[in-house]
């Protein structure tokens, strides 16, 4: 009898404080949840709307949705929440919510409360006051008619009109709200129907099964409530001969790079979006798709699928997601590229939808002159920041099947390593005793060189270089540091260790060793970086032949022996060097 009482008398109280709430700055809510995700909040709006009154849904950003309970004064809001929590209708941590906390209202369909715009089906709309109370003509605020909605054989009509994509992407609205679970095929059978009327009887209109003009354009703004802030409008780029749906809200138009025209991040959000536009053939566009994986916008992992005519890359790490599409069409390639944070794949796939529903190849392709030739850098294509590798060592071949032996630091932690810059390949061996790392071409290769090791070690204070890249890549081919060979052991007397006097670069380490004959001696190693102790620059270690042979026999790979010769002019041991000696990046 108690709960019967305090619910009428809030009922009474609730719906005369409510309206004056609308025109009031003591306006608040009573929030009762909050979901990360539309749906689930759509299915906890229906169960409450059930047993109470006044229940709304609101998007508070960031992919989350708020169920509260409003408008109210204050005072009525306290009232509120504290009698409902007593009699255990809403959760204890339910608490009270300011208007400026909610970004925009998807429930109930069609309401604004938060600017002051009753529902048409609401209550308090319906909840008259006594003619005693009737507030002062000046407070009195009537709300707009609204046109009546399309009748049956209307609403059939307009839906005849629709295009299959149209459809279709009603259905994809219609699965997204869990009405719809069958194949998205433009067909509007019976499933298709009853999910039309499943949704039409949970948003409070006739369940016909026959979505009016207006149903669906209601179903589509629940869809993209998400997009709140997005700004996702139709730009038109004539330069480029493409017309597509671009988030506005979060990038703006920075540059033209033929052959891209490039939309960067205008706030804090980092994505970009990319209008691809240039004349040319299959070779054309098939260049485009190897060059688009060189791109830090495009990442090493993700599927990526090359048709006759067309391909689609996707690229992800833990900072990104990128999606890039192109076609090749009557001379003319174009397409796009969207890059959002990773962790906000409800946005991101939303509005990947409406970009690829929206594209359309319009007259026009980007001229080949079209950018900013003033600022130019071997890092960059088309303005694009080329996708560098997070570390580069050396190493060289030991067999004629391609397999490298270099330093453990270059394949730390990897993706993805190459050698050579362009070929993959895969750690089959490490010993972190040695340092060393073997490495197997997960394609086969033919090396111009391989190293002869050498058996035994040389004799002291004669002259030794190591070859190696020693600036990591950057000048395309190893370079030859010269020095001498100061002891067949390490400081400790280890036995597997030669010490040098030289002085390489960080990039020369896993570099071969080599004598005056060309034979390879050992491998050097990085130098040490734990700061316990600091050698003199000329002080470093190279892992002796002896060593790496008997690792390289243990693991069944057959090495060639040095036979010995006379000493090798500089030219041509630096030829001999440069046939072996490989770059091996780690991505």
């Amino acid at each position: 009898m108690l709960r019967t009482l305090l619910s009428l008398i809030f009922s009474i109280t609730f719906f005369i404080s409510a309206a004056s709430a609308q025109s009031s700055d003591d306006t608040v809510w009573v929030q009762l949840e909050a979901q990360p995700s539309l749906t689930v909040a759509q299915d906890r709006i229906r169960g409450y709307a059930a047993r109470m009154q006044d229940v709304n849904g609101f998007s508070l950003g960031g992919g989350w949705y708020a169920v509260a309970l409003g408008p109210y004064r204050r005072e009525d809001g306290e009232r509120v929440l504290q009698v409902y929590r007593a009699e255990g209708l809403i959760p204890i941590d339910a608490y009270i919510a300011r208007s400026a906390d909610y970004r925009s209202q998807f429930w109930p369909v069609g309401a604004n409360l938060l600017n002051g715009v009753a529902p048409a089906t609401s209550q308090v709309a319906e909840a008259q006051p006594a003619p005693s109370e009737q507030p002062a003509e000046a407070e009195v605020t009537t709300q707009a008619p609204q046109e009546p909605d399309e009748t049956v054989r209307e609403a059939r009509a307009s839906e005849a009109a629709l295009t299959r994509d149209e459809k279709k992407r009603l259905q994809e609205y219609l699965q997204w709200g869990g009405y719809y679970n069958s194949a998205i095929d433009g067909a509007f059978g019976r499933g298709t129907r009853n999910s039309m009327a499943a949704w039409q009887a949970d948003n409070g209109v006739e369940p016909t099964g026959v979505m009016t003009t207006r149903q669906r354009d209601s179903i589509r703004q629940q869809y993209l409530a998400v997009l709140k802030g997005m700004d996702l409008r139709l730009a038109t780029n004539t330069d480029a001969g493409i017309e597509m749906q671009i988030p506005t809200g979060v990038v703006g138009k920075a540059t033209t790079e033929y052959p891209f025209v490039r939309f960067e991040a205008s706030g804090e959000l980092p994505a970009t979006v990319l209008l691809i536009s240039q004349s040319g053939d299959k070779n054309t566009l098939f260049g485009l798709y190897d060059i688009m994986q060189t791109l830090e916008v495009v990442p090493l992992n993700g599927p990526r699928e090359r048709l006759k005519s067309s391909f689609t890359l996707v690229g992800e790490n833990a900072e990104v997601i990128s999606y890039t599409q192109a076609s090749l069409e009557d001379g003319e390639i174009k397409g796009f590229t969207l890059v959002w944070p990773a962790g906000d794949e409800e946005r991101r796939t939303r509005i990947l939808d409406e970009m690829k529903a929206s594209f359309k190849r319009i007259d026009g392709v980007l001229d080949p002159a079209a950018g900013d030739e003033t600022a130019q850098s071997i890092n960059l294509i088309a303005g694009l920041q080329v996708r560098n590798p997070r570390l580069s060592r050396s190493g060289f071949f030991v067999d004629n099947r391609g397999h490298v032996v270099t330093t453990i630091e270059a394949v730390n932690a990897c993706e993805k390593i190459t050698i050579e810059g362009d070929y993959d390949a895969e750690v089959s061996y490490l010993d972190e005793a040695l340092g060393i790392a073997i490495l197997s071409p997960k394609s086969s290769l033919a090396p111009m060189g391989v190293a002869a090791l050498r058996s035994g070690a040389p004799r002291l204070k004669s002259d030794v270089a190591v070859s190696g890249y020693s600036y990591e890549g950057v000048l395309g081919a190893p370079t030859m540091t010269f020095g001498q060979l100061s002891d067949v052991r390490g400081l400790r007397g280890e036995q597997e260790l030669a010490r040098l006097a030289l002085a390489p670069q960080p990039g020369d380490a896993g570099g071969p060793v080599f004598d005056t004959a060309g034979s390879v001696l050992g491998m050097l190693l990085p130098r040490a970086t734990d700061g316990a102790q600091q050698l003199p620059v000329e002080v470093n270690f190279a892992v002796n032949a002896d060593a790496i042979r008997a690792l390289l026999e243990q693991e069944g790979i057959v090495v060639q022996m040095a036979d010995g010769g006379s000493a090798l002019a500089p030219e041509d041991l630096t030829k001999q060097a440069s046939g072996m000696t490989v770059l091996v990046s780690c991505w």
